[in-house]
């Protein structure tokens, strides 16, 4: 876990997210949720009328630091994470990026071998300037009780869009291509690697008080092929981060990867990992604990449904994780159709249990 020393964010001596880091045990965990910031906000869906594209939204500075701030000024959240989109790394290295209505994401052309040259020399920070500008502008209206967390997607999980040209819900044909082309996969992981690495110390340096990767695809895997795309990658990306910013917390979530979430949470320079909902909770906390901060698991669908189910689970999170550092938050994402009442009715809940 994260050390303090001089290379630390300004302003964590005052937050209850990174203290959790340097083995805090609050009564009452810090608290915030993966999609957050978004649709279901009704304040989100006002701004975003206004916005043109989502992809205008993302790079719009002054707009994305709204959005960001949304959720933690209404629901008082401990921390704020960057809004933005797991495909700009994607589209800085010159692939065309489009959002369509029903179908999600579009990348154009596909990837092939011949790409990765110029992927190597490309200069991604140009196009991903607005996204430091957000950081930067976000940290600047949080409060010194309030953490930013910066993100990018893994370098797999983005890999997979680049290469089907969208969104796939089976990616197996991937996974043989891993097989029969594997100078091509590993060299566009390799690449991904290192440009997630620049980008997420640019977002540290703008502001950014942790860094979050999203392993969405981790999933399905087999050992060797998890091993070689998800595990070993995200530890590369990770050791770069503290060889230059070592006072900053790392965070994986590798979702849908179950047991082998305890490889990741081996990895030297890993201070957090994510545990999905899928995964046992008691589980995680008899193998994680003592080796990372465990944070997240509530199936975000109890929070559409609300009510007294949505507290059990909340609960057994509480009790389970009462005595060691932990971190309040979802096994994935809010959907859009969740009520925000529902998300205040979670957060007091969480404030106010005393077990």
């Amino acid at each position: 876990m994260a050390e303090n020393g001089n290379d630390a964010p300004s302003g964590d001596a005052q937050s209850k997210f990174i203290r959790v880091f340097e083995g805090d045990v609050p009564s009452v965990p810090p608290m915030w949720f993966m999609r957050q910031a978004g649709r279901y906000l009704p304040e989100y869906r006002e701004l975003r009328s206004k916005a043109g594209s989502f992809l205008d939204l993302c790079y719009n500075s002054d707009l994305a630091a709204e959005v960001t701030l949304q959720p933690v000024r209404r629901f008082d959240l401990d921390a704020a994470i960057l809004f933005a989109d797991i495909l700009l790394i994607p589209h800085a290295l010159g692939q065309d990026l489009r959002f369509v209505a029903g179908e999600g994401p579009r990348l154009s052309p596909v990837v092939s071998a011949g790409d990765l040259d110029a992927f190597r020399q490309c200069d991604i920070h140009p196009t991903l300037s607005p996204v430091y500008e957000t950081v930067a502008k976000t940290k600047a209206e949080l409060g010194a009780d309030k953490a930013l967390i910066g993100f990018a997607g893994a370098p797999w999980t983005v890999a997979t869009y680049m290469l089907a040209g969208g969104p796939m819900k089976d990616p197996a044909s991937l996974r043989r291509r891993f097989y029969e082309e594997n100078d091509f996969i590993t060299g566009l992981i390799d690449v991904l690697c290192e440009k997630t690495v620049e980008y997420l110390i640019k977002q540290i340096d703008a502001g950014a008080d942790a860094v979050q990767l999203f392993d969405t695809w981790a999933s399905g895997l087999p050992w060797p092929v998890l091993e070689a795309v998800s595990v070993k990658p995200l530890e590369h990306i990770a050791n770069q981060i503290k060889k230059a910013r070592p006072g900053v917390p790392v965070i994986l979530f590798p979702k849908g990867v179950g047991e082998k979430l305890g490889e990741y949470a081996l990895i030297r320079n890993c201070d957090g990992v994510g545990i999905d909902y899928a995964m046992d909770p008691s589980w995680a906390r008899t193998h994680l604990p003592g080796r990372v901060v465990v944070q997240g698991g509530l199936d975000p669908l109890l929070v559409v449904a609300g009510g007294k189910e949505m507290e059990r689970a909340a609960e057994t999170y509480l009790k389970l994780f009462h005595d060691v550092p932990y971190i309040f938050n979802l096994g994935h994402g809010f959907i859009p159709e969740t009520p925000p009442e529902n998300v205040a009715a979670l957060v007091k809940f969480v404030r106010s249990y005393n077990g």
